[in-house]
């Protein structure tokens, strides 16, 4: 069975059993307790605690969707059988609907009618931390006929909160395996996991297994499914490993240039790294040193090392071939699944772009890096041919973590790249001595901020907006501002309809949530980016006024409906007066005092993410 094919059965099962369908949201999620979306649930997790309505928002109480996933707990274990970054959930989920009985029978149905496989056995939670044992599903497994179940502790079958709090339950697993992987000596895979979510923890996962965090009963119980996609269709196909699955196959046969690994780990490094990298650049996701924006530029830097090592690269190559490499994997990704995630085509340019801009930055500071990095540790003597440094000088001894910190301090070079090229030479990278220097490193400028800022350390911190010094904070107070001129110019051309729905500001960009219940065309964008720049050619004077929240509403300022506001509230306006104000919002602040400071306006992305929601990224130059 294709993976098209899965794709299709999935939705027509779920759609058939009363489930909506809801598109993937973006990898990056609303829930600023997480960088990126890690689970299927993160989307819908307001729907158990009770902040939102299923039924009101869906028409129903049952959702279904094949969710974008990111995950780097595991990087270094990526180019064995299983592991990614990237990856693909599909996920049927019930809030305060159906419980049990019928997630499991529909688990099994899906599994043992549909895909046509056997289930090799189940697990389910044997009571632990004062949570008792799961002995309903036991009982309705073993009424579908599967005997093997096996009783595990909250380590293995208690799903955690998605980042620092949240939802959580107990949940069994479903392990298949096919007739062709069992005649290979494969064992069964986990395919699924069945979560009941019938607890809201105030603590993290681990601060759970610790006894450190406590549960409480969920204002909404209800089911939370999760089927690694890539793992699915492994099993279903008959294949030894997820790289030989049709959802990578056709990118690893263009993977054509002469390797040295014959382990072809580097070739699944680089499709898997690059397939995150395209999906993240898609989502707005632009290289950095910080959050996001550095899971991307780790993973591009990354996929570059293991370029080089597949193309034979030395200095005088000039990483052409590994850029080359790099791009040709990016567009056949594109080309794979540009149909099930049209924005994958629309914004392919736009990724090569970002792709290849990182790609020769990392060529410019990994040349300067690795010279250093043979000075520190030369042998006296070269090697060319026979080991895979490809014409560098063979490195002895090891890396000290000082001159580790002192390259990346001074060259740029990332202590995963060094710990890379280490591993690849045979010599030992010093961690801990790594950390040491970088704990230094951090005193130090700590103690220079403070004395900077009087002893405040971050320059702002609103929860909304943070900067550590003032070219920060001038960067993220045009964006502020821009994004109060992004909703006057939303709601200009596309109606009064449209309210916030939630906001979050870095240096790098803007991000806007709004409601509204339709796609927004390519020329409405161009022409709410146009509105923006207007008010910025205008040079409009920004200020404030404090007043009654009643009064504020009266003069129709605009406000995050879902918030809950004090009974005297700051009014921001863009103009000469409140009272012929072009923009007017509830907000604290703070703000560029005119417009013409912002700069050039420019909108990344737009997309759905939920029911009735649209996001939109933008940026300042």
């Amino acid at each position: 069975m294709t993976s098209a094919e899965i794709r299709k059965k999935f939705r027509a099962f779920f759609e058939h059993h009363g489930h909506t369908w809801v598109d993937s949201s973006s990898l990056v999620p609303d829930d600023p307790s997480v960088l990126l979306t890690t689970a299927g649930m993160q989307q819908f997790k307001k729907y158990y605690t009770g902040e939102l309505d299923a039924q009101k928002d869906f028409g129903k109480k049952s959702t279904a969707s094949i969710q974008k996933c990111f995950r780097t707990s595991d990087i270094d274990e990526v180019g064995d059988e299983s592991h990614l970054t990237f990856f693909e959930m599909l996920g049927n989920f019930s809030f305060g609907g159906y419980w049990k009985e019928e997630a499991i029978k529909l688990g099994h149905k899906f599994i043992t009618k549909e895909m046509g496989l056997k289930i090799s056995y189940v697990s389910v939670f044997r009571g632990e931390h004062g949570v008792s044992e799961d002995k309903e599903s036991e009982k309705i497994w073993k009424s579908l006929g599967v005997t093997d179940v096996r009783k595990e502790g909250m380590e293995d079958v208690f799903w955690g909160p998605t980042g620092t709090a949240g939802p959580c339950g107990p949940t069994t697993e479903v392990y298949v395996n096919s007739a062709l992987r069992q005649a290979q000596g494969k064992l069964p895979t986990e395919v699924w996991n069945i979560v009941f979510n019938e607890f809201l923890c105030d603590g993290s996962r681990d601060a759970l297994l610790k006894g450190e965090a406590k549960l409480k009963p969920l204002a909404v119980k209800g089911i939370d499914t999760g089927m690694g996609f890539e793992r699915l269709a492994m099993v279903s196909q008959g294949v030894p490993n997820i790289f030989e699955t049709d959802l990578f196959k056709p990118v690893l046969g263009q993977i054509v240039y002469p390797t040295l690994d014959t382990t072809q780990k580097s070739e699944r490094v680089l499709a898997d790294h690059v397939r995150g990298s395209v999906f993240l650049a898609v989502d707005g996701v632009r290289p950095s040193n910080k959050g996001t924006g550095y899971i991307l530029r780790r993973l591009v830097r990354r996929a570059a090392l293991h370029a080089r090592k597949l193309t034979r690269e030395d200095e005088g190559g000039g990483f052409q071939l590994g850029k080359d490499l790099i791009r040709d994997t990016a567009k056949s990704i594109i080309s794979l699944y540009g149909g099930f995630y049209p924005e994958l085509k629309k914004s392919e340019d736009t990724v090569l772009d970002v792709l290849n801009q990182e790609y020769k930055k990392f060529s410019e500071v990994f040349y300067a890096g690795l010279r250093e990095f043979d000075r520190l540790h030369r042998s006296g003597s070269k090697h060319f041919g026979d080991m895979p440094t490809h014409g560098f000088e063979k490195i002895l001894g090891n890396l000290s973590g000082k001159d580790a910190f002192h390259i990346y301090q001074s060259f740029g070079l990332p202590r995963e790249v060094m710990r890379d090229i280490c591993a690849e030479r045979g010599i030992q990278f010093d961690d801990s001595g790594f950390d040491e220097e970088f704990k230094k490193h951090q005193e130090i400028s700590r103690a220079g901020q403070e004395k900077k800022f009087g002893g405040h350390g971050l320059v702002l911190n609103t929860g909304e907006l943070k900067a550590g010094n003032e070219e920060e904070l001038k960067k993220v107070l045009r964006l502020h501002t821009a994004t109060h001129l992004l909703q006057g110019a939303l709601r200009e051309v596309l109606g009064n309809e449209v309210h916030q729905a939630g906001s979050d500001i870095t240096v790098e960009r803007t991000r806007f949530d709004f409601s509204f219940p339709r796609k927004v065309t390519p020329e409405e964008i161009k022409k709410v980016e146009e509105i923006v720049n207007q008010k910025v050619k205008e040079d409009l004077p920004v200020g404030f006024k404090e007043m009654p929240k009643a009064e504020a509403e009266k003069i129709g300022a605009l406000h995050f409906f879902k918030e809950k506001y004090p009974e005297k509230v700051k009014v921001y306006f863009v103009g000469k007066t409140l009272e012929s104000a072009w923009s007017k919002e509830f907000c604290g602040g703070p703000h560029v005092t005119h417009t013409g400071v912002i700069g050039k306006f420019k909108i990344l992305k737009e997309e759905a993410v939920g029911a009735g929601t649209r996001r939109i990224r933008a940026t300042v130059e």
